[in-house]
């Protein structure tokens, strides 16, 4: 019972961020341009912000993703370009693993202290390619965060390490840095 309570809270917070108003829009906030790892192309941005004392929102204005769920974090290191991992050329790589400060070593849900605190809620993407849903991340701080890399997977994320790490979140897909 309590796996279908949390998309229903996700999107009960969606709603609410997609209908308040930030005060201070245009100080406060900073624009990620997020570009797609394989062509290096623009698929728009995300604005990131304080809420209160409370959170980060994260507000995007996005195209050209897949349609559906897709893994949505914050990354170590502020540089999208590709690195060599196991003598694989990985997109994105050299962004490193997901934020985790306190070095928890869990992926978890992003309301939780006992994981990365790079994991956020998944970013839903319709039926158009296009993602604008704000997201609310309570466990984050945007000066935590200013240079640090914001990556998009291929898949959704079911913010555990089981049955596969990370959330089984598939490969990186789109990448920006926060203060950029």
């Amino acid at each position: 019972m309590k796996k279908f309570l949390l998309p229903i809270l996700a999107g009960s917070i969606s709603l609410a961020l997609s209908t308040a108003s930030f005060a201070g829009d245009s100080e406060d906030g900073k624009k990620i341009v997020m570009n797609d790892l394989k062509t290096g192309e623009s698929i728009g941005s995300v604005m990131v912000r304080d809420y209160d004392d409370d959170g980060v929102v994260f507000t995007p204005e996005l195209s050209g993703l897949t349609p559906g769920m897709h893994g949505f974090h914050i990354h170590e290191n502020g540089d999208c370009s590709s690195a060599m991992k196991d003598g694989k050329n990985v997109l994105g790589g050299a962004a490193g693993g997901h934020f985790d400060p306190e070095d928890t070593g869990k992926h978890s849900v992003p309301w939780s202290e006992k994981g990365h605190e790079g994991d956020l809620p998944t970013l839903f993407v319709d039926n158009n390619g296009k993602a604008s849903k704000p997201i609310f991340a309570p466990e984050l701080e945007l000066d935590d965060i200013e240079g640090r890399a914001l990556m998009i997977h291929a898949g959704g994320d079911n913010y555990s390490d089981s049955p596969e790490k990370l959330g089984g979140g598939g490969s990186r897909v789109a990448c920006g840095v926060i203060g950029d």
